[in-house]
């Protein structure tokens, strides 16, 4: 999973995105699935005033779920900014 950002003024906002490695119309949208659970479980690690965009890998389909909100947890809690 990669996670890029920026600073905003607006409020938080996150898009999802799906890697080409990815080959069925099928298996992306699971991870994209997965990929927006996950990060609903875990918004309020992310900073109020950024704009985000997630890219799931293949992996985001073999992965345990678990092992997945932890991941993004952390690479949340990694961008500098103030919480909400």
């Amino acid at each position: 999973m990669i996670i890029l950002w920026r600073e905003s003024v607006d409020a938080r906002r996150v898009g999802f995105a799906v890697s080409r490695q990815v080959r069925r119309a099928a298996a992306k949208n699971r991870v994209r699935r997965r990929l927006r659970e996950a990060y609903r479980a875990t918004r309020e690690a992310a900073p109020a005033r950024t704009t985000l965009v997630v890219i799931g890998k293949s992996s985001a389909l073999s992965e345990p779920f678990a092992m997945l909100v932890k991941e993004l947890r952390g690479a949340l809690a990694a961008i500098p900014g103030a919480r909400a």
